[in-house]
């Protein structure tokens, strides 16, 4: 079925040049081309997980739970629904958890707090960090709210010829972002029948308030201007850590202060061209992305930031062991589950397939930061220096 489909979408593009179509249309199926699946294992994965999808759809709401109740399934009904209930909320709190954590342990975050000259500058910026951050997050799901308000009174029950345009412009930019097809055919709107992509809702807000085009422009170059900064951000950090805390320290090195600038800015310009490689192949969608970066950032430097602060006992050894492991068993859960990853390697090597007490991989820090914290305590116990003898006095 696979190659029959790559056929038959090879067959369109040589036809559309042919015809010397438009050319937004050649560059569609070949975009259609470039995005089937690389072998038979993964298309498996992924048409099983759109069949599942399209099942999820044809429920009522499209497979969401219903507006009064916070998490899916119910408390008090069958047994899989019970199951699904403490499951969904076992991973509300669990990504909960990672957001907050996280967010104490992103390393861009923690080179900010070296700019302020006292302690009481230093306390001042993490309550106004606190109260910027709380209203973030706190205004997140009421806009998801307005969101399905405006879709639900506005969009739904409409008919296919009246249509705002906003749609139609989205649409042809990616299918992936905006798709709605008459399913049905009776030319009405159903909740099922639209595909709105998670990264389209913050640009499509606007527009589906009734605001004009140029406040979604807005939108997206603050989101712009927020994405360079903490890219530039986190690119200085990573750059820093490769020259100056590894290439230097772990041999002398003669070099003037102008080859280790060079040096970092050539080390900048290497791991963005990777970041951006990585990018280009849109493993995931952008918010499962930056969620599993916060379970990374928690797994990896919380617990030895922690024990360093509050435990003198702490070992050099102890911390490197605390943030290799934390890291190591987050990546390793997370990885376990990507379908490319779990083609290439043996099954043996990874996670037995399940997820461990339900909980999704994009939380992997409730596994990643316990386990840096203990590894952490029992190494730094271990490799913890003797104690000092008095000095023994002898008298004659």
């Amino acid at each position: 079925a696979l190659e029959d489909e790559r056929t038959a979408i090879q067959d369109k593009v040589r036809r559309l040049r042919a015809q010397n179509a438009d050319v937004g249309l050649i560059v569609a199926a070949s975009r259609e081309l470039a995005g089937l699946p690389r072998d038979a294992e993964a298309a498996r994965e992924r048409w099983t997980r759109l069949m599942r999808e399209n099942y999820e759809r044809a429920q009522p709401l499209g497979g969401l739970p219903q507006h009064s109740q916070a998490f899916a399934g119910y408390p008090d009904g069958t047994p899989e629904e019970q199951v699904m209930y403490t499951e969904s909320r076992r991973n509300f709190l669990a990504l909960m958890f990672c957001l907050m954590v996280g967010t104490a342990g992103l390393p861009h975050l923690l080179t900010r707090y070296y700019t302020s000259p006292t302690v009481a500058g230093a306390r001042a910026s993490v309550a106004w960090s606190l109260f910027f951050i709380a209203l973030l997050y706190l205004s997140a799901p009421a806009l998801a709210v307005l969101v399905k308000f405006e879709v639900m009174n506005n969009l739904v029950g409409s008919s296919f010829d009246q249509l705002p345009n906003w749609m139609a412009q989205w649409a042809r930019v990616d299918a992936s972002l905006l798709s709605i097809e008459d399913m049905n055919g009776d030319g009405f709107v159903q909740f099922g029948e639209i595909r709105l992509g998670a990264d389209l809702i913050m640009l499509a807000t606007p527009e589906l308030g009734g605001l004009p085009y140029v406040v979604s422009g807005l939108v997206a170059a603050g989101g712009l201007a927020a994405a360079l900064s903490t890219a530039d951000g986190l690119l200085l950090t990573i750059s820093n850590a490769l020259v100056r805390d590894l290439y230097f320290q772990s041999k002398p090195r003669n070099a003037s202060p102008e080859q280790r600038v060079i040096l970092t800015k050539f080390t900048l310009l290497a791991v963005a061209l990777a970041a951006a490689f990585v990018a280009a192949l849109k493993p995931s969608d952008i918010l499962p992305l930056v969620t599993a970066s916060f379970s990374l950032a928690a797994s990896a430097f919380v617990p030895v930031m922690v024990l360093g602060i509050f435990w003198r006992g702490t070992t050099r050894q102890g911390a490197v062991a605390g943030m290799l492991c934390g890291l190591g068993l987050a990546a390793y859960y997370m990885l376990s589950h990507v379908p490319g990853v779990r083609a290439a390697l043996p099954h043996w090597l990874l996670a037995d397939g399940h997820l461990w007490f339900g909980i999704q991989p994009i939380s992997a820090g409730v596994f990643g930061v316990p386990a840096g914290l203990l590894s952490a305590l029992l190494v730094s116990w271990v490799t913890r220096p003797a104690p000092p003898r008095p000095p023994v006095r002898l008298e004659m």
